[in-house]
């Protein structure tokens, strides 16, 4: 049987999560800098954000309590609350990734599409499609992060002597949610910049 090892410090793991995330901030600060100063050029179309990536953004807060429902469940050793909480999640997730499949063909029917930026004045469009969809791709990932989390679950591999995963499932979550927030209000604001 595999011996948990006891760390003093910052786990290793956690450690890297934390490296992994502050790249994911420092690629979507990169991302609305560009959007801001590609505005500033002018040649730029202002258009409301489609109200369906609202939707999204309410998906995404109530998977963050479902997911903090999850995890204090396992600090109090209740594994079918942990279990119900991660599906939960889990199934809010997909919604959220449904819910911006939604949005693009909102935009699509509105004419906004991904356009070369030579192309002319709808490069707006492009910027809100590639932040979105860059942003789901971290959702995804974070898909199977719950997933795997939830099979650890069902196999008895978190508890509240073990939370590492967890924990760990827990902080990703909440950052990508809290990113889309960010992303939500940064670019439903932006014509008003």
């Amino acid at each position: 049987m595999k011996e948990e090892v006891e760390y003093s410090g910052v786990h290793p793991k956690k450690f890297s999560l934390w490296l992994l995330l502050l790249g994911i901030l420092m690629l979507f600060a990169g991302l609305t800098s560009a959007y801001i100063v590609r505005r500033g050029d002018g040649n730029w179309f202002d258009f409301p954000i489609p109200t369906v990536f609202l939707y999204s953004t309410l998906i995404v807060l109530l998977s963050s309590l479902s997911m903090w429902f999850a995890y204090r469940s396992a600090q109090k050793d209740e594994l079918g609350n942990v279990k119900l909480g991660l599906v939960i999640t889990i199934i809010l997730a997909i919604a959220f990734t449904l819910s911006q499949y939604w949005g693009w063909t909102v935009m699509e029917e509105e004419g906004l599409y991904f356009v070369n930026p030579k192309e002319g004045e709808k490069v707006s469009a492009s910027f809100l499609i590639a932040i979105a969809a860059i942003h789901l791709v971290h959702i995804l990932a974070g898909i199977i992060f719950l997933i795997s989390t939830y099979i650890k679950t069902l196999n008895a591999k978190v508890h509240k002597k073990n939370l590492l995963s967890i924990d760990m499932c827990n902080t990703y979550w909440h950052f990508v949610g809290l990113l889309w927030v960010y992303l939500y209000l940064f670019l439903y604001f932006a014509p008003d910049f």
